[in-house]
């Protein structure tokens, strides 16, 4: 069954809608964010969430991606990145959800993702001090540096 279909054979509503407009563009910045089936806390797991932080960072070494800043929360992460020359960022996502789901046995992710391509005049810094803070402002820990699951160039 494709990821867009339901069980009984139909296109799910909307589902297209998450890639009208999408564009994949090598070297451009963007912040993706994905979430876990049901928002299920797969993440609170401190094993599972390294898991997950491994395959950004295995990206990086495949030259798909550079991170600049991520937090994996308990049940979605946010990623700000740079696209690398050759993989579609569909693609890089993917193999980045499959190879977590894979790792750690198990069907875990919502379909699709969010991705937002940040513009010229949007601070890059800025953007990953807000995505590393995200700990902070859902009331998991009260200092940053609590939070193990996060890391940004600037900080």
């Amino acid at each position: 069954m494709a990821g867009d279909e339901m069980p009984t054979g139909r296109v799910k509503p909307h589902a297209n809608d998450l890639r009208k407009g999408r564009v994949s563009i090598p070297g451009h910045f963007y912040c993706v964010t994905a979430v876990t089936l049901r928002r299920e806390p797969v993440f609170s797991d401190f094993h599972s969430a390294r898991v997950l932080i491994g395959a950004l960072r295995e990206a990086q070494l495949r030259d798909e991606a550079m991170t600049l800043a991520f937090v994996v929360m308990p049940d979605h992460f946010h990623w700000l990145m740079q696209l690398g020359m050759a993989t579609p960022l569909s693609k890089v996502v993917g193999a980045i959800k499959a190879v977590t789901a894979h790792r750690l046995g198990r069907r875990m992710w919502q379909d699709g993702f969010h991705d937002h391509a940040l513009r010229e005049d949007e601070a890059l810094a800025g953007v990953g001090r807000y995505i590393a803070a995200n700990p902070l402002r859902a009331g998991l820990v009260e200092r940053l540096g609590d939070y193990p699951h996060w890391d940004a160039v600037w900080l």
